[in-house]
C-alpha cells in the first residue's frame, strides 16, 4: 500500500494554512499520577484543573490525557470499561467539562486517549458475551474460538501476549478469547459493524464536549485475519510486516481511519488525531496522511543513544517521512511506557547494543535492582536537558511527558507488593514494568505526598523526589523547570516554517541546524567545548555558554 501522487498533492495543499497541531508542544498527563484533589491517593480530573495555571505558565499548546475512563486498572486505565464516561474515582463528566473549559480559557487544547484494540473484561459488552454463550451476537464483538484437542482444552494457538503469558484465555463454557495484552483486555473484532459504529459514536461524544483531538492507542493492531487454520507462534513470527500480517499493521485498518477522518472533518476546526503505530518507517505515512489519522508518532529519538550521528539520521529520516505524508513529524523522548530519558542517558551502554536497543538499558538497570552506582544521575540529567532543547528546536510537534520538565529520573526501588504494571506480574518479575515512570509528581518539597495530594500516593515517591519538586525549582533560574519554560516561550516566538538546514561543524559529536528565520540550534554531544560563531545566545542548557557550547549541552542562537 503506497501513497498516490494525488494523495501527496492533496496533503501538500492541506497545509497551506498550518493547523494548530503541526508544530504544537503537547504535554502528556497520566491523570492518576498528576495531581490528587481529594486526598485518596489517585490523581483526578479536578487535580488537572487545579494545575491549569501551571500548565499555562509552562507554555504548552495542548495536553494529552492518558485514559481517565472507568477501569479496574489492570493496565493503568488502558483496560476501559466505558468509553463515554469518567472513572468515578477520578471525577465526573461535569468535572471533565470544567477541566476542558479551564484549559481552553488559557489557550490550551485537549487531546484524549482512545483505546480501540480492546476493552476491559468488565465492559458491558464482554460481560454480555460471557453470559450469552457460544455462537451469540454478543461474542461476535470479540474474538472467541473453540480450543484444540478432543475436549477443546488447548488454546486455539500457542501465541504469547505482549505482557507475557498466553494470548488466549478460556471461559467457563470452554471457549477461548484472544487478548493481545493482559487477560483483562479482550481484543475487539473490528470486522463487526457494531464495533465500528460504536467507536464513531465515542469520537463524536468527546468531540461534542470540546475535545480537540485524539491519541489512538496501538493504532496498528485493530484489524486481524484469523481465518482457520491459525498459524503457530513460530509461523506468525516469521511473517513479514508489509500490510498482510494477520495481526499487525494490516492495510485494511486504514478503512477504519478513513471513516474516522470523515467524522473529524465534520467539526470546525477538524479534530486531530495521532497514531501510536509501532510500524516500519516506510509505513508511517499511511497513518499520518490527511485522509487517515493525520499524524503518527515517531519513536526513533526515544530509542536512540545520546549520539550526534544517530540524532541526525533520525531527524533527517523522519522529516522525509513527514514530507511524504504531508503531515508534520513528531518528536518524543519519554512517555508513560518507557524509562525516563534522564535515566536512560545516565546509564552505561549494554555490551553490543546501540540505537533501537537503547531503551533496554534502563530496563536492564531496573531488573538489576536499580543500583545507584550504575547511574550517573547528574550526567543523565545534563544529557536529557541537552536532548530536550534539541528536540524543542526541531520543526514539527514536540510531545512531552509529565515530570520531564522537572528533570525526574526513573524510580527503581518500588517494592513488589506496591507495583501495579501487569508486565511485572505476568512475567513473574522478569520484566520490571513501567511503574517507575508513573510515580506521582512532586509539587512541593514538603508533605506526605510532596504536594500531590493530602495523604500519600498510589505509587510510593522516593525521598529524593523532594529536590525535584516544582516549588524547589521555581525560583532557580538554572533549574530544569525554568529551562523548559524559557524554551517553550522562545519556541513560540521563534517558530517558523517546518524546515531546517544542517550546518557542518567539522566535528562528529556536534550538530548544528538553522531554521528559516535565523533561529539556530547547536548541540554538543561530546565533552570538549565547541566555539560558536556570530549570533545572540538566547537559550543554553549549561550555566556558562559565553561564546561556546560546553560539553553535553545545547545552545539556541538568534542570527537574524
Amino acid at each position: 500500500m503506497t501513497l498516490t501522487a494525488d494523495a501527496r498533492t492533496d496533503a501538500a495543499h492541506s497545509t497551506a494554512v498550518p493547523p494548530w497541531w503541526r508544530q504544537a508542544a503537547v504535554y502528556q498527563i497520566y491523570p492518576r499520577s498528576f495531581a490528587d484533589s481529594n486526598g485518596d491517593g489517585l490523581g483526578d480530573i479536578r487535580g488537572v484543573t487545579s494545575r491549569a495555571d501551571y500548565l499555562a505558565e509552562l507554555g504548552i499548546d495542548a495536553v494529552w490525557l492518558s485514559p481517565f475512563y472507568p477501569s479496574e486498572l489492570a493496565d493503568g486505565g488502558y483496560d476501559v470499561a466505558d468509553y463515554r464516561d469518567v472513572d468515578p474515582r477520578l471525577g465526573t463528566l461535569d468535572d471533565f467539562d470544567d477541566m476542558v473549559a479551564a484549559l481552553h480559557a488559557r489557550g490550551i487544547r485537549v487531546v484524549v486517549d482512545i483505546v480501540p484494540n480492546h476493552t476491559s473484561d468488565q465492559h458491558a459488552w464482554f460481560q454480555e458475551a460471557l453470559a450469552a454463550g457460544r455462537g451469540s451476537a454478543a461474542r461476535e464483538r470479540y474474538i472467541f474460538r473453540d480450543g484444540k484437542g478432543p475436549d477443546g482444552a488447548e488454546p486455539p494457538a500457542d501465541w504469547v501476549s505482549v505482557f507475557g503469558g498466553p494470548a488466549w484465555e478460556r471461559v467457563a463454557d470452554g471457549q477461548w478469547y484472544f487478548h493481545n495484552f493482559a487477560t483483562e483486555q479482550p481484543d475487539l473484532n473490528w470486522d463487526n459493524p457494531e464495533v465500528r459504529a460504536d467507536f464513531v459514536r465515542t469520537l463524536r461524544f468527546w468531540s461534542d464536549r470540546g475535545v480537540d483531538g485524539f491519541r489512538i492507542d496501538v493504532a496498528h493492531m485493530l484489524t486481524k485475519d484469523l481465518a482457520e487454520p491459525l498459524p503457530s507462534r513460530a509461523e506468525l513470527d516469521a511473517l513479514p510486516f508489509d500490510g498482510t500480517h494477520p495481526l499487525i499493521d494490516r492495510d485494511d485498518v486504514h478503512e477504519i481511519y478513513a471513516e474516522w477522518r470523515k467524522v473529524f472533518n465534520e467539526y470546525d476546526p477538524p479534530r486531530t488525531a495521532v497514531a501510536e503505530a509501532w510500524v516500519a518507517p516506510s509505513r508511517i505515512p499511511l497513518y499520518a496522511r490527511p485522509e487517515s489519522l493525520g499524524q503518527a508518532f515517531n519513536f526513533d529519538l526515544l530509542q536512540a543513544d545520546f549520539d550526534a550521528a544517530e540524532f541526525r539520521r533520525v531527524v533527517s529520516d523522519n522529516l522525509t517521512l513527514a514530507e511524504a505524508s504531508g503531515s508534520s513529524s513528531t518528536w518524543v523522548l519519554s512517555n508513560h511506557d518507557v524509562v525516563r530519558h534522564a535515566t536512560r542517558y545516565g546509564l552505561p551502554p549494554l555490551p553490543g547494543e546501540r540505537g533501537r536497543d537503547a531503551e533496554k538499558h534502563g530496563s536492564a538497570w531496573l531488573r538489576a535492582g536499580g543500583p545507584e552506582s550504575a547511574l550517573d544521575r547528574e550526567g543523565g540529567l545534563r544529557r536529557a536537558r541537552a536532548a530536550s532543547a534539541f528536540l524543542l528546536g526541531l520543526p514539527g510537534s514536540a510531545y512531552l511527558y509529565q515530570g520531564e520538565e522537572l528533570g525526574l529520573h526513573e524510580v527503581a526501588d518500588i517494592p513488589a507488593g506496591e507495583r501495579q504494571d501487569p508486565t511485572f506480574f505476568r512475567t513473574e518479575g522478569e520484566e520490571i514494568g513501567r511503574d517507575g515512570c508513573r510515580v506521582p509528581l512532586p509539587w512541593t518539597a514538603e508533605g506526605s505526598s510532596l504536594g500531590f495530594g493530602a495523604d500519600g500516593a498510589h505509587l510510593p515517591q522516593p525521598a529524593w523526589f523532594a529536590q525535584y519538586a516544582v516549588d524547589a525549582q521555581e525560583d532557580d533560574a538554572h533549574s530544569t523547570l525554568e529551562l523548559y519554560r524559557r524554551a517553550l516561550k522562545l519556541r513560540h516566538e521563534l517558530q517558523t516554517e517546518e524546515k531546517l538546514e544542517w550546518i557542518e561543524t567539522g566535528r562528529d559529536d556536534v550538530l548544528h541546524f538553522r531554521r528559516p528565520n535565523g533561529w539556530e540550534v547547536v548541540t554538543n554531544f561530546g565533552v570538549e567545548p565547541y566555539a560558536l560563531g556570530a549570533g545572540e545566545i538566547v537559550l543554553s542548557t549549561a550555566e556558562d555558554a559565553s561564546g561556546e557550547v560546553p560539553g553535553e549541552a545545547t545552545v539556541w542562537v538568534r542570527t537574524a
